[in-house]
């Protein structure tokens, strides 16, 4: 039932954030009632597993015989990287064959290999609920981890497209070498091994070329041994099916995550603060490589046990329901204040309260 904008006003967070999760799930279960094969929650988190696989397959097959442009795999097998990712997320919160362990943790194992850029999804599950029960706070450690709270710059930058180089930052940031040793230990320890190799073959790709080109342009090309143009030619097909498409949904995704939490100024356990909708028309390219999450991940927040097809086509009603009871849209501020709750002009009010 929707409320007036007058009622609505009198509500706290607890009780809009009550009423947005009611509305939302009663929005589920007519979505299954119109739909009766939306109820098939595991075969459906299997059927999109296979579409994906065998779309990252058939477009990396296309490209290898010539049908397909490298740069048409790449965006392709971002595309459909990123379908896994939000069945890894589902499948973290025990949304498909909840009580068969075998065909579940093989899901697991599958998403993460469609995805090697990523930390162990094993690992990567109490990162996640934990990030509930602490969204927005310095205890949130995943959204840390993607650059949320921190100051746009260089740095972040280069910190939110690359898992490895926002770790190597962060140790060079340590002020012990005690803590540089723990984030050292902490990065191998998540990121072995798929994301160590991943991550190392983004690096020797980067750097041959580099080099190569480079070189040619001071007019002393590299002679390079047949070995090593042997193995670079491995390198570069990896790149082109795997490795880069990751690389771009990794970017896509943390930008927009990143930015659509908040963080810093959060009050603990308020769902209303936690998120924003992000979902301006400027960042469908980046939405595109990660499903659209800058629009429908803050459902999630409210309505935690819903898988992400089913959260997609609620996006219309949700938004509607979520706007009427104080969830922001499209705050830009939020790139200005290291996405602070606490809006400036808000805190400018504060402190001349506070001087008067």
């Amino acid at each position: 039932m929707s409320h007036s904008p007058a009622s609505a006003a009198a509500l706290n967070d607890q009780q809009r954030s009550a009423l947005i999760r009611e509305q939302v799930l009663a929005h589920g279960v007519e979505l299954r009632q119109r739909f009766p094969i939306l109820k098939h929650q595991d075969a459906l988190g299997a059927g999109i597993l296979a579409f994906a696989l065998a779309g990252m397959i058939g477009s990396a097959a296309l490209y290898l015989t010539g049908y397909l442009a490298w740069w048409g795999c790449l965006l392709l097998n971002a595309f459909f990287a990123s379908l896994t990712h939000e069945l890894e997320h589902d499948l973290i919160h025990s949304m498909y064959f909840r009580k068969q362990r075998v065909p579940h943790n093989l899901m697991l194992a599958l998403v993460w290999l469609a995805r090697p850029s990523t930390i162990n999804p094993w690992i990567r599950r109490h990162l996640h609920l934990n990030h509930h029960k602490v969204s927005g706070s310095e205890q949130d450690l995943e959204e840390r981890a993607i650059t949320n709270g921190e100051p746009w710059g260089i740095a972040r930058l280069l910190m939110v497209g690359d898992n490895v180089m926002a770790s190597v930052i962060r140790m060079l940031r340590a002020a012990t070498w005690t803590h540089k040793r723990a984030i050292l230990w902490r990065t191998l320890r998540v990121y072995a091994p798929l994301a160590l190799l991943n991550w190392g073959t983004w690096y020797v790709f980067l750097g041959f070329h580099a080099i190569s080109g480079i070189s040619a342009l001071l007019g002393v090309p590299v002679a390079w041994s047949a070995t090593t143009l042997s193995v670079m030619s491995v390198v570069n097909i990896a790149v082109v099916v795997l490795v880069g498409p990751n690389v771009l949904r990794t970017f896509c995704l943390h930008f927009v995550s990143s930015n659509m939490h908040y963080y810093g100024d959060v009050e603990p356990g308020n769902v209303i603060q936690q998120t924003q909708v992000l979902n301006p028309w400027w960042l469908w390219p980046l939405q595109a490589f990660c499903f659209n999450f800058g629009s429908s991940h803050a459902i999630h927040h409210f309505a935690v046990k819903e898988p992400f097809y089913i959260r997609q086509l609620s996006v219309p009603f949700a938004h509607k329901v979520m706007r009427e009871h104080g969830v922001r849209f499209n705050d830009f501020g939020t790139f200005a204040r290291a996405n602070r709750w606490t809006r400036q002009a808000d805190k400018q009010a504060v402190q001349q309260t506070q001087t008067a």
